[in-house]
């Protein structure tokens, strides 16, 4: 695979932490979210430390797609008839906020942001289209109804968020965190309390962050059951059309797609990490089909963590740790998420008011069909007779031909072909051979 974010770009380095610390605020994982929440403390003039167990922007952040809109996959109409108007209404100011913040941001950290409207379509269901366009505009926003788009196929109905954007991820990344207080190549292997243990020593903080993209402790919180794990696979591709938005399909295992530059990103095929379904095929099949003369030239892989309800889990980690916080769950829509993690996150740390945090809390319902499915196939995945298990829970893994990878149906985690950790919840390595 090879990233297209990780091509032009010459990352910071920092230094590993070696021996005991001590500081107030301990931020773990140095992707968007946990960079974001170093930053905000760091303006704040907090006393933080941020810790990264290998490089900075080297885990989720480099394959994501960098959209930055609140037009998410979670329908608003559905929010509204979950959650109610309130808490619906404060996820979309949530993530409007967050886009504003880029665009600020952006001003003085050169990160190819680029105005782009956001565009949700159906090929079938006109009217789940006009719902939610008037749902979006009774909540605040001037979304708009539409049937004209820039596909090279009809659809039925599309709603058009204006003013939303886009942007180079690692760019902005490397940008905003060269002068934040982190230490790389510092793997927590495990949380005391607020006390976070390393190969070299500890940490000892009076409050701790959690941004790990898949939270790490299993004792507290269920969020081995509240959460699972899925594959999404992209395409960038040479000599295809400028579309002048951002677009995604509204149905289940949709495709997506936005321009840089000259390549024209297209994504789909996605599934639960660890099964056999969808995969580049996808996005492939698609570009062949409506854009034959397109030349492929990137393609890469990337892993959304998945919550029960669509909505992610931003702010305290469970009852029992009244001063450990996380920012997981984020679906497919990282980015404002992120941002939004990171000012919910630090007026929470700091004994602020979080208005948007009421959306988000963690300590919500978890009867979903969501949370059956997840029981199902990890008990499943359970008694599966093989002796190639995850050193997370030891569930069954399955091998990734695609990407030469053993993978985790109940959580997750992943591992090269030789069992060295990839991804987390994982904690150590496994034997594969």
């Amino acid at each position: 695979m090879e990233y297209l974010w990780t091509s032009d770009v010459t990352p910071p380095t920092f230094p590993a932490l070696r021996g005991d610390k001590q500081t107030d605020i301990l931020v773990i994982g140095g992707g968007m979210a946990g960079v974001l929440c170093a930053w905000q403390l760091q303006q704040a003039g907090a006393d933080y430390v941020l810790v990264e167990g290998r490089a900075i922007g080297g885990g989720i952040t480099k394959g994501t797609t960098a959209v930055l809109t609140a037009q998410h996959d979670t329908l608003y109409q559905d929010m509204v008839k979950q959650f109610g108007t309130n808490k619906a209404g404060l996820y979309l100011r949530a993530n409007l906020k967050a886009v504003e913040q880029f665009r600020a941001l952006a001003s003085h950290i050169p990160c190819d942001f680029a105005d782009k409207p956001s565009v949700m379509y159906s090929r079938c269901d006109r009217a789940a289209m006009e719902r939610e366009a008037v749902t979006v505009q009774a909540l605040g926003f001037a979304a708009e109804f539409v049937t004209d788009t820039p596909l090279p196929f009809s659809v039925a109905g599309a709603v058009r968020y204006p003013g939303m954007a886009q942007f180079h991820p690692l760019k902005f990344l490397y940008g905003i965190a060269r002068e934040l207080n982190i230490f790389e190549n510092t793997f927590v292997q495990k949380l005391d309390g607020t006390t976070a243990i390393t190969a070299y020593g500890k940490i000892r903080a009076k409050k701790v962050i959690m941004a790990t993209h898949y939270p790490f402790l299993n004792s507290h919180g269920l969020y081995i059951m509240r959460l699972y794990q899925k594959r999404s696979y992209v395409i960038a591709l040479r000599n295809a059309p400028e579309l002048g938005c951002t677009i995604e399909d509204a149905a289940e295992n949709g495709v997506y797609l936005r321009n840089y530059g000259s390549l024209l990103l297209v994504g789909g095929g996605d599934h639960r990490t660890g099964k056999k379904s969808g995969g580049f095929s996808v996005p492939r099949a698609f570009a062949k089909q409506y854009f034959p003369s397109a030349v492929e030239q990137y393609a890469w892989a990337n892993q959304d963590c998945v919550s029960l309800d669509g909505v992610p889990y931003i702010g305290s980690y469970s009852a029992g740790l009244p001063n450990v916080y996380l920012a997981s769950g984020f679906n497919l829509w990282g980015m404002t998420t992120s941002m939004a993690a990171s000012e919910i996150l630090t007026g929470m740390v700091l004994g602020r008011e979080a208005e948007f945090a009421p959306a988000f809390a963690p300590n919500r319902t978890m009867f979903t069909g969501q949370l059956f499915s997840n029981m199902g196939t990890t008990l499943l995945d359970f008694v599966t007779p093989t002796a190639k298990r995850c050193s997370h829970l030891g569930c069954a893994l399955k091998w990734n031909k695609a990407e030469r990878t053993w993978d985790c149906p109940c959580h997750g985690s992943r591992f090269d072909a030789h069992g060295r950790l990839i991804d987390n919840p994982a904690m150590r390595d496994s034997h594969v051979e």
